[in-house]
């Protein structure tokens, strides 16, 4: 391939680049611009907040997060192979055996940690440092 080949290219991102600084600009420019107090409040799902946001998130959040996007991008691997199941043979099945055993082995210690578990109150491994609260098991 020689360089010209890649004109197309360079022209359409010069293009989109154009493109979003000209709106972007231009939105900047025309749009009207008077923030009131009203405006500049948080505001989520039609509910006006009655006390401010809490500065951190659970690092649980955070954990089932990333389990999410460790096994959803294990699942995209699985399709690869799917669609090409008959170029890999063999080998390729088991290779992906070993795969879904190493990725069921993930989630079998995950959720032995606990990493899957929100009700910390009945966790084994917690019910002697977790007071006990009968109404706990009235809720549940």
């Amino acid at each position: 391939m020689e360089l010209a080949d890649y004109l197309p290219i360079a022209l359409m991102t010069l293009l989109g680049i154009g493109f979003a600084a000209i709106s972007l600009t231009l939105s900047k420019k025309l749009a009207p611009n008077n923030p009131t107090p009203e405006k500049l409040a948080p505001y989520e799902c039609g509910i006006v907040p009655l006390q401010d946001p809490v500065d951190r998130f659970p690092v649980k959040f955070y954990l089932v997060a990333m389990l999410f996007v460790i096994f959803d991008v294990e699942i995209i691997f699985l399709f690869v192979w799917a669609v090409r199941m008959e170029q890999f043979g063999w080998a390729g099945v088991a290779a992906i055996v070993v795969f879904t055993v190493m990725l069921l082995e993930t989630l079998a210690y995950a959720w032995k940690r606990g990493a899957l578990d929100w009700n910390v109150a009945y966790r084994a491994r917690y019910r002697r440092i977790v007071a006990h609260d009968p109404s706990l098991e009235e809720a549940a």
